[in-house]
């Protein structure tokens, strides 16, 4: 299991790229992401202003063979109920070890859900085309 995904935004005050680590799940080509700081967080703040991210699966020893470096993306805030339902049980059962009719796990249920939907046709960046992470952009 490939643990965390790096999601590289490009900050709304600087303009430089800022990147983080953070869980996620994965349905169909879409990637669901938890701010547990709900809107005050700086990324989700940064996709809101600009929502084409870079999206980068696992650490140097755990790239996924069916991406390429980093890839890009175009990001949302989920307000469909049922489909902020889904990014939490993805979430859940993948690192909670959640399965249906558990409850889920209440962290989960306070953070605000992300979706972010990979290209399809190309877009990819090698591990060398990557943007440089450029520290806090709040």
């Amino acid at each position: 299991m490939i643990e965390f995904a790096y999601l590289t935004t490009r900050g709304r005050r600087t303009g430089q790229p800022e990147t983080i680590e953070i869980w996620y799940g994965e349905l169909d080509g879409t990637v669901y992401l938890l701010s547990g700081s709900g809107e005050r967080a700086d990324w989700v703040s940064n996709l809101r202003q600009e929502p084409r991210v870079l999206v980068r699966f696992g650490g140097p020893r755990e790239q996924r063979p069916d991406v390429d470096g980093e890839v890009t993306a175009t990001a949302r805030v989920v307000s469909e109920p049922a489909e902020r339902q889904l990014g939490r049980r993805l979430i859940a059962a993948k690192y909670e070890g959640w399965h249906d009719g558990d409850p889920v796990p209440g962290w989960l249920q306070d953070a605000l859900v992300v979706a972010v939907e990979l290209d399809r046709h190309g877009d990819r960046r090698g591990a060398g085309d990557a943007p440089q992470d450029a520290g806090d952009d709040r």
